[in-house]
């Protein structure tokens, strides 16, 4: 796998092209657990950004687990990370995302193609019970969950989205692309169906962030479409 790429850099955040397969944080484990998980510890971003920042281990809301993190993206995701290297930083980084002022753009090959070329997915997200898996028919610990999405390319029995959170939920673009019937390529979990070929990954990217900071600074970071996403399409 390859080592995450440095987008752009100063002295208050770094931005990373985070590749498909890295997970970004490990879980907290009880003591009884501890020795197993460690024997067996995956890498990590953490483990990378420690590594080659190791200002960011005493940054953050939980910088023993999570030195830096501001957002998160799924182990299978690919794409733009922003994190903080101080603890300034972080602050008004976290402030922006709950406050919905940093922008998300997304790419998502789904099958088939939206009858209408754009929507907005306004449903909300619970967690099934007895998993962890989430859902729009749960009510469990559900929360509001808004997508945008719009068709930027169809591509023969599948479709180009570009899609854009308006809110950040464990899974909710995967959920919310399934519930309306054109769940994500290469999705083990939302999927529940016979994968293409190509389809080696789970085909969602995180394209875009876009942002302005306290002193009125604009900042755009963008990351190409992976190769993975073009495919033959005869």
């Amino acid at each position: 796998m390859p080592d995450p790429a440095i987008i752009f850099e100063n002295k208050d955040f770094l931005v990373i092209d985070k590749p498909a397969g890295l997970m970004v944080h490990g879980v907290r484990v009880s003591s009884k657990r501890r020795l197993d998980e460690e024997r067996e510890h995956e890498p990590t971003l953490v483990d990378w950004l420690v590594a080659h920042r190791p200002e960011v281990k005493t940054v953050g809301d939980d910088p023993a687990l999570r030195p830096g993190i501001v957002h998160r993206l799924d182990k299978a995701t690919s794409g733009v990370m922003i994190v903080a290297k101080t603890q300034a930083s972080f602050e008004s980084l976290k402030k922006l995302f709950q406050e919905h002022q940093i922008k998300k753009t997304y790419f998502a090959l789904v099958f088939g193609s939206p009858r209408e070329g754009k929507g907005i997915i306004d449903v909300p997200i619970g967690i099934k019970s007895g998993s962890l898996k989430r859902s729009i028919h749960s009510s469990k610990m559900a929360k509001p969950a808004i997508t945008e999405y719009s068709v930027a390319q169809k591509m023969g029995q599948f479709s180009l989205l570009k899609v854009s959170p308006k809110t950040g939920r464990t899974h909710q673009i995967r959920v919310h692309l399934a519930s309306i019937g054109h769940p994500i390529v290469g999705d083990p979990i939302y999927g529940k169906r016979p994968q293409p070929p190509f389809a080696s990954r789970l085909m969602l990217h995180a394209a875009v962030l876009e942002f302005s900071d306290s002193g009125g600074s604009r900042f755009v970071f963008e990351s190409p479409l992976p190769v993975a996403f073009t495919y033959p399409q005869d």
